[in-house]
């Protein structure tokens, strides 16, 4: 059985079977059995290929960990649990933006609280011209979902839906801008999240309660770990199934 998640990794970041085997001072026969035959380099192998191709070796090779071991990892994933989205200090969220490089991933059905930044805008600007990508999924204003989800927060059928529409309003003046896009989804949002490279913030939806006073995460990623991968492929879905808002 051939290892399709390595394939694929490789296709995406447009690497090659050579660029891998010069990195690890391996043969690229060697690398195309790690492919097409399933094998499972050593450790330090597996090690070096993760952080190339910028993916979790536990995603990639997720036969090579002990269940223990990447239970144990994805403890040591959690740096920080805060009672409520409002706990998280400023500081964090300054921090995470202003450090992230090559990925800003946010799932929000509103988001607006993060506007207060006002450094938000032109640093996000400033990452996608730079060569990051920037993906940023709001809510569907028209969506089922989202008119429940302020029904059960008890503020009326349509107050999510009038505040999605300003934050796309907000966020609008940076669609056209390169390496950031902007979509809408209509899922069932379980919990926020807030990517940053390799760290992120998520926000457990509580039922009744707005999101700014459920519980939040605070993640960074480790290659045996499961729980930040777990969330990162749980925007993905979200946002293959995504679409343009309608300006």
């Amino acid at each position: 059985m051939a290892n399709e998640r390595l394939r694929d990794a490789l296709h995406r970041g447009g690497t090659t079977l050579e660029d891998i085997a010069q990195r690890t001072g391996v043969d690229p026969k060697t690398v195309e059995r790690w492919i097409t035959q399933d094998r499972v380099p050593y450790p330090r192998h597996r090690r070096t290929v993760a952080t190339v191709l910028a993916e979790a070796e536990s995603y990639l090779w997720p036969s090579a960990n002990s269940d223990q071991k990447i239970e144990e990892a994805s403890n040591s994933e959690v740096v920080k649990v805060y009672p409520s989205r409002n706990a998280v200090p400023r500081e964090l969220w300054d921090r995470l933006l202003s450090e992230a490089g090559s990925r800003v991933d946010i799932l929000v059905y509103v988001g607006m609280f993060l506007t207060e930044n006002p450094a938000l805008l032109p640093a996000l600007r400033e990452k996608g011209s730079a060569g990051g990508r920037i993906r940023l999924l709001f809510g569907d204003p028209n969506s089922r979902e989202v008119m429940r989800r302020s029904t059960d927060e008890g503020i009326g059928r349509n107050a999510i839906s009038a505040k999605i529409r300003n934050a796309l309003a907000f966020f609008g003046r940076i669609a056209d801008a390169p390496g950031i896009e902007i979509r809408c989804h209509s899922t069932t949002l379980y919990n926020s999240i807030y990517r940053y490279d390799d760290e992120m913030i998520v926000n457990p939806h509580v039922y009744g309660a707005p999101a700014p006073h459920a519980p939040a995460m605070h993640l960074r990623r480790l290659s045996a770990g499961l729980m930040f991968e777990t969330y990162a492929q749980s925007f993905d879905t979200v946002w293959e199934a995504a679409k343009p808002p309608k300006w």
